[in-house]
């Protein structure tokens, strides 16, 4: 506020921040705009350096930083989703599953109040909520637009009513078998080893044989 920017170089020296771009971040995370750019230090070199953007896109949802999520919210998930994953459909205990904001939090911030707004939120197993990080980090929405409607019509933020996975023409679907069934998935995996297919493929060239003869 008071030089118009900061540089790497004083958040660094004056102010000892041992990793400058994770002080950016914080800013960023806390829905204030911030523009980075390029200046020289005063040894000659070229650093980066951080203004504020357009203060009138602060991101309200997000100035109050992440809240905690309460176990009441994570209990009523819980019994809303039966147990299971919203993503892969398993089922685990409550400890194994996480507390998942449909809208990426990057991207919309949190509701002013968590409790009253369940809709916002499902359940994920680390794994999935792990492949979810890694994709909506990839998509171009995350990167550029930052649209909490193109979340909420992909994959991530609604796997039961989708258009798009990142924003490309994909659809997925992912299917467990467990205790009893696992016998069923044993024979699909020994047939398709015995025609030499790929199980994803095999199974995919099963549904479109069966729904061809409907």
């Amino acid at each position: 506020m008071k030089n118009g920017f900061i540089t790497t170089e004083q958040l660094e020296k004056q102010y000892g921040y041992n990793h400058p771009p994770r002080a950016a971040r914080d800013v960023r995370e806390a829905g204030i705009p911030l523009e980075t750019f390029r200046v020289k230090s005063k040894d000659g070199r070229n650093i980066a350096a951080y203004r504020f953007g357009d203060l009138t896109k602060i991101k309200k949802g997000k100035l109050h930083g992440r809240q905690v999520f309460s176990k009441g919210l994570k209990d009523k998930l819980y019994y809303e989703f039966s147990g299971n994953c919203s993503i892969c459909n398993g089922h685990f205990e409550n400890r194994y599953l996480q507390v998942d904001h449909r809208v990426p939090y990057e991207i919309s911030g949190d509701p002013i109040d968590v409790e009253q707004d369940q809709k916002d939120f499902m359940l994920l197993c680390g794994s999935c909520n792990r492949a979810k990080s890694w994709s909506c980090k990839h998509c171009e929405n995350w990167i550029k637009k930052k649209s909490s409607k193109i979340c909420l019509t992909c994959y991530w933020g609604d796997p039961r009513n989708y258009f798009h996975i990142a924003l490309q023409e994909i659809r997925r679907l992912d299917v467990q078998w467990e205790g009893e069934e696992t016998k069923s998935f044993d024979r699909l995996k020994k047939l398709a080893n015995q025609n030499k297919i790929k199980l994803p493929l095999f199974v995919k060239r099963i549904l479109e044989k069966i729904i061809n003869e409907q």
